[in-house]
């Protein structure tokens, strides 16, 4: 079945690009582009496939998950990625973009979880909080007698006084990171629509609101060096950070996790998706450039093997949470088979 694959897809990739010069046509390194979440992960299998293969090391670049779905969707022939990493799951629009453009056969394969978490010192004051608190308390702009003004809320008690009555003070990964984006989009805006207001906005008004951090200093952009919020954190038991957990479990013996909507986050929790600010991490793969580009087969045999994504992974010991056994299962028998992803599967 894998030469099959490989051998239409040699024969379906050589009519779309009879026309090319070349020079287009001369690659033998895989091309990946997408997620910056993803990107240490797939930068480690790369390494680690460059090295146990004669193929070479594929080229990865840091696109961010729409950038990377853009360059993926353009077109088909070597000038464009064969494989782009999403810290998301593909957009319909996205599908259809890639269909427009002759990419039509398409695999997604959902490599593991995420959890963004809100920590602190061991010694400082934990939050229970939940989305919607935290909206408030974050949220550049927050209902006021009806109308959405400038977020007024100094100290957490102005929130809800169940919470700690001190300054809102929390540093976080500037604009630029993915993990800002997924804490805008996972934690700010389900807080945001658990509020009767939020029900008036239009959709340009929801992203302008609803995922948009106050910038009048209760929100500290700390760069993405993640070792200089720990440093923080230790040394300031009235702040608190916003980090992925896998950053949370290297420093377990000094920091501790709030409890969001009542979760505490744990791996099993992240993996089957129940704590609320938990993502899914995928990739997808071009199919008409396998057997053109070498390697790419080999590759994705490699991302999902139980020597990556295996209880006793490596990538687990990257941090990547993995996922479970069966759904592993699951993984190799998509990368045996390469099903198409289908639209139906994205609504």
């Amino acid at each position: 079945m894998m030469k099959l694959n490989k051998a239409l897809a040699t024969v379906a990739l050589a009519g779309s690009v009879a026309a090319m010069s070349a020079p287009a046509m001369a690659r033998d390194t895989i091309s990946i582009v997408g997620s910056s979440t993803v990107y240490p992960f797939a930068t480690v299998v790369a390494e680690r496939f460059g090295t146990k293969t004669d193929f070479s090391t594929p080229k990865l670049e840091s696109t961010g998950s729409g950038g990377g779905m853009k360059l993926f969707c353009q077109g088909i022939g070597t000038q464009n990625p064969d494989i782009t990493n999403a810290s998301r799951r593909m957009k319909t629009s996205e599908f259809e973009l890639c269909q427009k453009n002759g990419v039509t056969d398409i695999t997604e394969f959902r490599i593991g979880s995420d959890g963004i978490v809100i920590a602190s010192s061991n010694k400082a004051e934990n939050l229970d909080i939940s989305l919607k608190q935290l909206f408030l308390a974050l949220g550049s702009k927050v209902p006021v007698d009806g109308k959405w003004v400038a977020n007024p809320n100094k100290n957490w008690s102005d929130v809800d006084s169940s919470l700690p009555n001190k300054p809102i003070r929390v540093m976080g990964p500037p604009p630029t990171s993915g993990t800002r984006d997924s804490f805008n989009e996972l934690a700010l805006a389900a807080g945001c629509d658990e509020l009767p207001e939020a029900e008036s906005l239009s959709k340009d008004e929801h992203g302008a609101i609803c995922e948009s951090v106050r910038e009048d200093g209760a929100f500290i952009e700390a760069g993405e060096n993640d070792n200089l919020i720990v440093q923080k954190l230790i040394g300031d038991t009235g702040m608190y950070g916003v980090f992925g957990y896998s950053f949370l479990e290297e420093n377990s013996d000094r920091l501790q996790a709030a409890t969001l909507n009542g979760m505490i986050p744990t791996a099993e929790g992240i993996a089957a998706d129940e704590y609320p600010v938990a993502r899914s991490l995928f990739f997808y793969v071009k199919k008409a450039h396998i057997g053109v580009v070498p390697g790419i087969q080999e590759y994705v045999d490699e991302f999902i093997s139980n020597a990556a994504l295996g209880q006793n992974g490596y990538l687990k010991d990257v941090g990547l949470i993995i996922p479970p056994r069966e759904q592993l299962m699951n993984l190799m028998d998509k990368a045996e088979n390469m099903p198409n992803l289908t639209v139906d599967e994205l609504k």
